[in-house]
């Protein structure tokens, strides 16, 4: 994938947002104002980073060399991932679609945690 192709991807799902908070190399995609993916776009080869269940984003480090741990990000929950094409198309849509839905939830869960009232 290329980074028009991870942009569009990330677009079609729902209510994304795109925007450049941290300079014009680095796009970042946002499900309600929570970021969960970070295109570098001055890398050479492209390359993304994504959250990731912490055991699972160690399985991919293991199996895919494309696979490292989040370049600034917290090495636990998020990966980078290079895309060099050593991996599936399919392959980097479920790290989009994984990391999407992480995020989706734990914000979701956040908005209905209401705050309690107070009395007195």
């Amino acid at each position: 994938m290329n980074a028009e192709d991870i942009r569009n991807y990330c677009l079609s799902l729902e209510n994304v947002e795109e925007c450049f908070p941290f300079g014009l190399e680095t796009l970042v995609f946002k499900i309600r104002g929570k970021l969960f993916l970070l295109l570098a776009l001055d890398a050479n080869p492209l390359q993304f980073n994504v959250k990731c269940e912490p055991v699972l984003a160690l399985e991919y480090r293991e199996r895919f060399a494309a696979v490292k741990p989040g370049y600034h990000m917290n090495k636990t929950h998020w990966n980078t991932v290079i895309s060099d094409g050593s991996l599936k198309r399919s392959m980097l849509k479920d790290m989009i679609n994984h990391s999407y839905q992480l995020v989706a939830e734990k914000n979701k869960s956040k908005s209905r945690k209401k705050p309690k009232k107070r009395q007195g």
